[in-house]
């Protein structure tokens, strides 16, 4: 088994965390996404979207995408359990996991490689208004965040999950997107410390 691994870029980080939280060590094949590395013949022969992380298991079979890569060590390793526990619980977890992917991550990444000149060849055509027009919904979003968490610890309830992992990652990409965590979304603020405290986060 082996994970082609993009470094810091979101995704890649998100799949770490995860890793981190079940205390589980799989070899890493770093790939320089800077250099475009994730265009190369080693990884497009894997996944011919040409998207990381991948992980290759011991008999070739090869998994894409980030939550689905999650799901597979969830499986293998249930404890501690980051898609929820019993019918309830694992729903709850997958329509937070859902809502903070599509209204946060997905949304700072939109005013990234919209915007950023570094992402002029990742994003073709780069629609700098598409990017401007998604920052007042990445806001929006965290004001309705912001709500929920005044009355819980975690975003999917009294347990840390991957929705968790998503929302940390979707904040901490908000730097270089040039996006601010506004000042009065205190509860946002409260959990984003905590999340950010965990060993987990460092990965």
């Amino acid at each position: 088994m082996k994970l082609f691994d993009g470094g810091r870029a979101p995704n890649p980080r998100r799949v770490r965390v995860f890793l981190a939280e079940k205390g589980i060590e799989v070899p890493i094949v770093p790939v320089d996404m800077g250099a475009m590395e994730h265009r190369s013949e080693q990884v497009r022969s894997r996944n011919p979207l040409q998207g990381l992380p991948v992980l290759e298991l011991d008999d070739g079979t090869i998994l894409t995408e980030t939550v689905a890569i999650c799901r597979y060590f969830e499986e293998i390793q249930p404890a501690p359990p980051l898609f929820g526990e019993g019918a309830v619980g694992k729903a709850l977890v997958e329509m937070w996991q859902r809502r903070v992917e599509l209204e946060l991550f997905m949304r700072v990444a939109h005013s990234f490689r919209h915007i950023h000149p570094a992402m002029k060849e990742w994003e073709v055509p780069q629609i700098p208004e598409w990017g401007e027009a998604n920052k007042p919904k990445v806001t929006k979003f965290l004001h309705f965040l912001d709500g929920e968490l005044a009355n819980r610890e975690f975003i999917a309830g009294d347990a840390y999950t991957i929705a968790d992992i998503t929302g940390l990652i979707a904040i901490d990409f908000m730097k270089p997107a040039r996006i601010a965590l506004p000042d009065d979304c205190v509860h946002v603020r409260r959990w984003y410390e905590a999340v950010s405290a965990r060993p987990s986060a460092a990965a």
